[in-house]
């Protein structure tokens, strides 16, 4: 089943009364690489979060974001800083008799500097807290993969229907080859022929030659080799595996196979036929490059 590198899913909700916010988004990626952004006090759960998304996900860049808000029972104790609060409160009364300012600071005034009261909240069990965010990522995955899977499908469709046009293309070739290759045989040993006009030469040595050399200008071997990565392509295609990378590598074989062809065909023709298969393979390569 092939699936793209290309996925989205999320999460909002309350799990066990603690409220979770949870997006995962991915693009492609030569390899599997993860990225979070958790709430402050979460980063327990980051390295869970990997080893858990990389069991599903083989390649693609992955960008999570996780909002968590514990529940409204948890228990917390409000602490003074007694000193600090006191420092503000000096510093202000200072500040109203030195410039005759009335002084109408509040308590809820003096709350409100930075580290005058802080909360200290009850450590959360962490195996707690995981089994309720892996809860909340076990929903998103579920549109996420889905959404991978749906989009592998369309890119396999797509490569299979160019694949197809290759295939089609390479049997004009195949057709058209064997007699391009007598036409150039003829057209040299005519041309040989004529500048050996008037002079001693072996002729049979001639001919053997010429088809020595005209056989250079065949491409039934490498026809032969393109069908084959082809064949591999599809096999690749409805494996149940990741199968971008190797993909990915039979069409730098393919590409090979293709400018071999165009260098040794001499016909117009020919040659016009192996540029169109070169384009539906760079869009192939186009497409591939999203596949896991």
């Amino acid at each position: 089943m092939i699936h793209s590198m290309t996925g989205f899913g999320r999460f909002e909700g309350q799990i066990n009364g603690r409220s979770i916010t949870l997006e995962i988004k991915s693009v492609n990626h030569r390899y599997f690489e993860f990225s979070c952004r958790l709430t402050r006090g979460y980063s327990f759960l980051e390295e869970k979060l990997k080893s858990y998304i990389s069991s599903k996900v083989s390649r693609g860049k992955v960008d999570m974001f996780v909002s968590i808000t514990e529940p409204e029972d948890t228990p917390a104790e409000v602490q003074i800083n007694h000193n600090l609060a006191s420092g503000y409160i000096n510093a202000l009364k200072e500040l109203g008799d030195t410039y005759n300012i009335l002084n109408t600071v509040t308590t809820v005034d003096v709350a409100r500097y930075p580290d005058v009261l802080t909360v200290n909240k009850a450590s959360e069990d962490e195996d707690v807290v995981w089994n309720d965010v892996k809860e909340a990522v076990d929903s998103a995955l579920e549109d996420f993969l889905a959404m991978r899977k749906s989009e592998g499908e369309r890119l396999k469709a797509d490569v299979l229907g160019r694949a197809e046009t290759i295939m089609d293309i390479v049997s004009k070739i195949e057709k058209r080859s064997p007699e391009t290759v007598k036409e150039y045989q003829s057209r040299l040993k005519d041309k040989i022929e004529e500048i050996l006009q008037n002079k001693d030469y072996d002729e049979q040595r001639v001919i053997t030659e010429v088809a020595i050399y005209a056989d250079k200008v065949a491409v039934d071997e490498e026809t032969v080799r393109l069908r084959s990565h082809f064949e591999q392509l599809n096999t690749y295609l409805n494996e149940d595996k990741p199968v971008g990378r190797s993909i990915d590598f039979l069409i730098q074989e393919m590409n090979r196979e293709a400018n071999t062809i165009g260098s040794k065909v001499k016909d117009a023709e020919l040659a016009q036929q192996v540029v169109k298969i070169k384009n539906e393979i760079e869009k192939i390569r186009e497409q591939i490059q999203n596949i896991e």
